[in-house]
């Protein structure tokens, strides 16, 4: 990883991601969409000839290969997907948010009630490795919100199959549908609806430059969580921290995609020079030692600064995907800290254990997105309309404050829907 003092770099520039440039695939992705608005199932069947190298007449994945699919799996898998449901249950069901009134002045009664949106698609990628944690990530929050149909979307393999991981992940979530689907047709299709595949009202989860492009030139047609890009880390470390745990929490990201971003900001030269010491160490053994390489030249930095303070605006300027702070006042550090996704405080807080079993979501904001957004959440699938109930004295009241600025604007017939009302 790349060594640098913070006295002397450019902090913007030196903080830049791996950028997806969806800007290269936007006419791609545009002419894919409106093949398939246009054409339907014929041409994302197409597409999953040319793009996938398998021809699918059934993209509904049927009640028969669920079954299989759970008669094959590993039991220990089984158990492990089970049990990182129930976690993930868990934390979502606190995030359901109450409805509420209140008496805003007398006779004026206002508040907010709670109401789910009614169909749902989760896209989950299939390139470099298979994402069933990504289904209860996505599926589960959708189906607490009270979701009454949530579609699941994943490229299929080259035997037209998906995944029997995949498939228990998303029976276990509870799904109601799952379509052998990917890329950029598969998000059309679930925003403009396909013979096959239904139309939705929000597309959620993570994909590839193709898929982000897709969501991005939908949104409007349907909503979408937010664009998300490649994964990232920043450790925000002192002293104190242990450097072969910052090492393996760097790998673990770096792991994920050669475009993958992976920071440590600390005012510890020592912890510094250590943790990038095991980070060159692990490397040599990791399996998948070539995206880790390819990774860590493009988008590894240590960042030294001169106090701690400086550490801090390093993090809040980063805005990070994941945040790791290790340091011996984990709590205070917190306290100052403003932007990032999801945080894991403390030597034993691993992101891995966001991205399986702790319960929080790993779907999150990326490329500073943690500056304007949080992770998706079972609040993603709510809408929260107002109600506002008023007595002919509350109305009477409102109306000094209402008719002269409508009146103002130049709407009369507002003003006269509150004269009429006080005759």
């Amino acid at each position: 990883m790349e060594i640098l003092k913070y006295s002397e770099i450019n902090l913007k520039e030196t903080i830049k991601r791996s950028e997806q440039d969806v800007n290269n695939v936007l006419d791609t992705v545009s002419e894919i969409i409106e093949n398939v608005r246009l054409n339907k199932d014929q041409a994302i069947r197409e597409y999953s000839e040319k793009f996938d190298g398998v021809l699918i007449e059934d993209f509904k994945v049927s009640q028969d290969e669920i079954k299989q699919a759970y008669e094959t799996l590993d039991d220990n898998l089984l158990v492990a997907l089970k049990n990182a449901a129930a976690n993930i249950e868990k934390f979502h069901k606190k995030q359901i948010p109450s409805e509420w009134n209140m008496e805003v002045t007398p006779g004026v009664v206002a508040g907010q009630i709670v109401r789910p949106i009614n169909i749902a698609g989760c896209y989950i990628p299939g390139g470099r490795a298979a994402y069933p944690s990504s289904i209860l990530m996505t599926v589960i929050p959708a189906k607490i919100a009270g979701v009454s149909k949530v579609v699941c979307v994943t490229p299929p393999q080259k035997d037209g199959k998906i995944l029997d991981a995949i498939l228990v992940a998303a029976d276990i979530a509870g799904a109601d549908e799952i379509y052998k689907v990917g890329g950029a047709q598969a998000i059309a299709a679930l925003a403009y609806g396909t013979e096959s595949v239904p139309q939705v009202e929000k597309i959620v989860g993570p994909g590839n430059i193709f898929v982000t492009a897709a969501k991005k030139l939908v949104y409007g047609q349907v909503d979408i969580e937010f664009p998300a890009g490649p994964s990232e880390v920043l450790i925000l470390a002192d002293d104190t921290a242990n450097p072969e745990f910052l090492a393996t929490d760097i790998l673990a990201q770096a792991e994920h995609d050669p475009n993958a971003s992976c920071f440590l900001v600390t005012d510890s030269e020592e912890l510094a020079i250590k943790t990038n010491d095991f980070v060159k160490q692990l490397t040599e053994d990791a399996p998948r030692r070539e995206i880790i390489e390819e990774s860590l030249s493009k988008s590894g930095k240590i960042i030294i600064t001169n106090t701690f303070d400086e550490a801090i605006h390093v993090t809040n300027e980063y805005a990070p995907e994941h945040l790791i702070i290790s340091t011996k006042d984990d709590d205070d550090t917190l306290s100052h800290v403003n932007n990032a996704g999801s945080i894991f405080l403390g030597a034993y807080s691993p992101v891995a254990a966001g991205d399986y079993g702790s319960g929080t979501n790993h779907v999150l904001p990326t490329g500073g997105g943690a500056k304007m957004y949080s992770g998706l959440s079972t609040e993603a699938f709510i809408k929260k309309p107002t109600v506002q109930r008023i007595t002919k004295e509350g109305l009477k009241q409102l109306s000094e404050t209402s008719v002269p600025i409508a009146e103002y604007e130049g709407f009369y017939a507002h003003a006269n829907s509150f004269k009429k009302r006080l005759l």
